[in-house]
C-alpha cells in the first residue's frame, strides 16, 4: 500500500513539473493572436457568469423560499468541483487524443497544457485558453441537471452523482463531438460528422435527458401536483435570464475560437433566435391562457438560446429567427402540455427546455446550415461542398440525428447507472420532514430570509 501511494505521489510531481516546462515554452510553432485570445478569455468569464449568477439566479427564483440557498449553492458547488476536476482528469478525458468514443490521460493534471496553441484546438489561441474556456462549459452542464431535482436532493447527493455523471457522461460526449478522433467530430473527421457549435448535443441534450431521468427516478416532490407549488420571486429569476442571455454570446460567439467574423455571425444569429423564441412562447402563453407572463418571456428567450446553440456559427440570421419561432412553440408544448399529460415532476423544466430544444436546435441545425456562413465541409480540392438539408446535403440529416440518439443512449444509460450506484451508497432523497422544512436549514443550516422581518 505505502509503495502504491509513493507511486501515485511521484507522478502527480512528475505531471506538475511537466506543465511548469509547457507553461513556460517561449518560442511556439504557432502565432498567438491577442486579440483572440482577448475574445475568448472574455467569453469565458461570460459563459462563467451564466452558472453563478445567471443560472444560480434563474432557477433558485423559481422555487420556494425555504430552498433558494440550497438551489444557489447547487450551481456554486459546480463552479468549484468541476473547476477542480478538469483540471484532474477530465480535461484530458475530452480533449486529448484517444478513441472514438473517449480522450486519453496525457492530459491528466494539465500536463502539456502550455501557452502554444493547438491547431485542432484554435490555432491562433494558447492551448490553456482553449482549456478554461471548456472548463466553463463542463461546470454549466451538469449545473443544468440540477433543475430537474430542485427541492429533494440530498447535496452530498447532488455533488457526487454529478462528478461521476461529468467523468462518465460528459466527457465522453464533448470527446465524441469536438475532441479529436471523435466519433461525431465534423471537422476532424467523425465517423458520423454531427454539426454541433456550441453545444446543443454536448451540453443540452445530455443535461436535459439526464434531467428527465433524474426526476423520474427520484419521483415528485411532496404534494406536487395536487398542492400549488409557485416560484418565490420571478424577479431573481428574471435576472438570471437577461445574464444567461448576455453570457450566451460568450458561450455561441467565443465558440468561433476568434475575434473574427465567424463569432460576429454566431453572436447574430444567437441574439435574433432568443428574441424569436422569447415572442412565440409569449404568443403561445397569450392564445392559450389569456395573458403573456414575464416567466413565459424568459422561459421562451431560454429555449432560443438553447437552440440555436448547435446551429450559431452554421446559419444565417433569417434561419436563426426561424429556429427561435419554432422553439418557442415546441418548449411551450413541452412544458405546459406534455408534462402535465405525463405527470412527471421536472421541478424547473430543464427536461423541457433544454432536452427538447437542445434535440430540436440539433436537428434543425442540419436543415439551415449554410456553406457560405461556415465552409465546414470542403472537397479535395479545398472547394465547399453543401452544409446543410436546405443546400441539398440531406445526408446531413441522419448525422444529426445520429448524433442526437447517441447523447440520448449516454444520458439515459450512463444517468441510470450513476443515480443507482449514488443510491445505493449514499441515499439520492432527504427525508420527508427535511423536505418539508425546506433544504436551506435542512442541508445547509441557514435560510435566505429573515423570518423575523
Amino acid at each position: 500500500m505505502h509503495s502504491l501511494i509513493r507511486k501515485i505521489l511521484f507522478t502527480f510531481l512528475v505531471c506538475i513539473a511537466c506543465t511548469h516546462v509547457a507553461v513556460g515554452q517561449t518560442a511556439p510553432a504557432l502565432a498567438v493572436s491577442n486579440a483572440d485570445n482577448a475574445w475568448i478569455l472574455v467569453s469565458a468569464a461570460l459563459v462563467l457568469m451564466m452558472t453563478g449568477p445567471g443560472l444560480a439566479l434563474f432557477y433558485s427564483g423559481l422555487v420556494r423560499k425555504k430552498n433558494v440557498l440550497a438551489t444557489m449553492m447547487q450551481s456554486f458547488a459546480m463552479m468549484a468541483i468541476i473547476s477542480l476536476l478538469w483540471a484532474v482528469l477530465s480535461f484530458s478525458l475530452a480533449f486529448d487524443s484517444g478513441t472514438s468514443f473517449i480522450g486519453g490521460l496525457h492530459h491528466v493534471f494539465l500536463h502539456g497544457v502550455g501557452l502554444a496553441p493547438d491547431a485542432d484546438y484554435g490555432s491562433t489561441i494558447p492551448v490553456q485558453t482553449f482549456m478554461i474556456y471548456q472548463l466553463m462549459f463542463a461546470i454549466i452542464t451538469p449545473a443544468l441537471i440540477t433543475g430537474a431535482f430542485a427541492e429533494r436532493m440530498k447535496f452530498s447527493a447532488m455533488a457526487a452523482f454529478l462528478t461521476l455523471w461529468s467523468i462518465f457522461v460528459y466527457s465522453p460526449m464533448a470527446h465524441m463531438v469536438w475532441g479529436k478522433g471523435g466519433l461525431l467530430n465534423a471537422s476532424l473527421g467523425g465517423r458520423f460528422p454531427t454539426l454541433d457549435f456550441a453545444g446543443g448535443t454536448v451540453v443540452h441534450i445530455t443535461s436535459g435527458v439526464s434531467a428527465l431521468v433524474c426526476a423520474l427516478y427520484l419521483g415528485k416532490r411532496l404534494g406536487y401536483p395536487k398542492e400549488k407549488i409557485t416560484p418565490h420571486s420571478v424577479v431573481l429569476s428574471f435576472i438570471g435570464a437577461c445574464l444567461l442571455w448576455v453570457g450566451w454570446f460568450g458561450f455561441n460567439a467565443g465558440s468561433a475560437l476568434s475575434s473574427g467574423t465567424l463569432a460576429t455571425s454566431a453572436f447574430v444569429s444567437t441574439h435574433f433566435a432568443a428574441a424569436a423564441a422569447a415572442l412565440s412562447w409569449l404568443a403561445m402563453e397569450w392564445l392559450f391562457k389569456g395573458k403573456p407572463s414575464a416567466l413565459g418571456g424568459i422561459s421562451g428567450a431560454v429555449a432560443g438560446l438553447v437552440a440555436i446553440t448547435p446551429a450559431a456559427g452554421f446559419v444565417t440570421p433569417m434561419s436563426g429567427i426561424l429556429i427561435g419561432l419554432i422553439t418557442g412553440v415546441v418548449c411551450y408544448g413541452m412544458v405546459v402540455k406534455v408534462k402535465e399529460h405525463f405527470g412527471y415532476d421536472d421541478s424547473l423544466d430543464a427536461f423541457g427546455v433544454h432536452g427538447a430544444g437542445g434535440s430540436l436546435g440539433a436537428i434543425l441545425t442540419g436543415v439551415f446550415a449554410s456553406s457560405a456562413i461556415n465552409p465546414i465541409f470542403k472537397d479535395a480540392a479545398g472547394n465547399p461542398l453543401a452544409s446543410g438539408a436546405l443546400e441539398g446535403n440531406w445526408h446531413q440529416l441522419v448525422n444529426q440525428f445520429a448524433g442526437v440518439a447517441i447523447a440520448w443512449i449516454i444520458s439515459i444509460v450512463g444517468t441510470l447507472i450513476l443515480l443507482k450506484l449514488v443510491d445505493l451508497v449514499i441515499g439520492l432523497r432527504v427525508s420527508e420532514s427535511d423536505e418539508m422544512e425546506g433544504l436551506d436549514l435542512s442541508q445547509h443550516g441557514e435560510e435566505g430570509y429573515d423570518s423575523t422581518i
